[in-house]
């Protein structure tokens, strides 16, 4: 049996960091350049990147199937808010940013195709996309082609997590751990030792199984989610924190359910 229960109350964000984070939105807001991005406004671009920068959970990849980048931008809100406003500002003013070891660049076709209903919020798609991008060679990313052309487009693999955790949050120590009933305790154990020693990490589940009720004849890996912790194995329950479609939530679990439907974990050290 699953449980789920939506946690309402978040630990606030660093205070200071917030005034530095608050003073790079200031500089965005007042600056005269133009945007490369012809159909989104700058406007509310600032708005949802102060109102993230306040509250990292409102990072919410909406209709598109961005889990993977999307767990990644929420820790980079948590940890690293004013990188995070660069990022922005100079995605919009620029159509690229620099990443740790590469500039990654919005394509001319995305930044005309980012029109219309985007199913997010234009900030998070803005950066959401382009990330999808940089790792897509097959398919396009927009906005509202047929779901299985977007969901294609948008799958994550496990190499992606971690080049966005070295690219975008700038760690150095990445790793990936296979977990599917065999080394699954010990890689969530793992994990909540990284975030403990303030880091971050990525698990890869069934959301069918493990965050609905409608788990599918057969498991399989479908959705990315960043773990925050408080984890807690006794006897045959396992219990955790997670961050996932804009929300934070408790998932508490029998053993048997969690081999089920957790598959991998990514996790990141500066």
């Amino acid at each position: 049996m699953i449980t789920r229960q939506v946690l309402t109350e978040v630990t606030p964000p660093n205070s200071d960091l917030i005034k530095d984070a608050e003073v790079a939105i200031a500089n965005f807001e007042t600056s005269i350049a133009p945007s490369v991005w012809t159909f989104l406004d700058k406007a509310i671009i600032v708005s949802e990147v102060r109102s993230r920068v306040h509250n990292p959970f409102l990072i919410n990849q909406g209709g598109q199937p961005f889990c993977g980048p999307a767990a990644v931008l929420f820790e980079l809100i948590r940890k690293q808010p004013i990188r995070y406003v660069e990022i922005c500002q100079t995605l919009l003013l620029t159509g690229g940013f620099n990443g740790t070891t590469q500039f990654i660049l919005a394509s001319d076709k995305l930044r005309r195709a980012s029109r219309g209903n985007l199913r997010m919020g234009q900030a998070d798609w803005m950066v959401l996309a382009t990330l999808r991008e940089m790792e897509n060679i097959l398919f396009p990313v927009e906005p509202n082609t047929p779901d299985l052309i977007r969901n294609l487009a948008g799958m994550t693999k496990s190499w992606e997590m971690k080049g966005w955790v070295r690219e975008i949050l700038g760690y150095q120590k990445v790793d990936y751990d296979h977990a599917y009933l065999v080394n699954d305790i010990q890689s969530i154990t793992e994990a909540a030792t990284v975030i403990q020693a303030g880091g971050v990490a990525f698990a890869l589940i069934t959301a069918e199984g493990m965050l609905s009720d409608t788990p599918p004849p057969i498991p399989f890996p479908s959705h990315w989610i960043a773990l925050l912790g408080n984890l807690s194995i006794q006897g045959n329950a396992i219990g955790f924190d997670i961050y996932t479609w804009s929300k934070k939530m408790r998932l508490q679990m029998d053993i048997n359910s969690f081999k089920k439907y957790f598959w991998a974990t990514v996790t990141g050290l500066p």
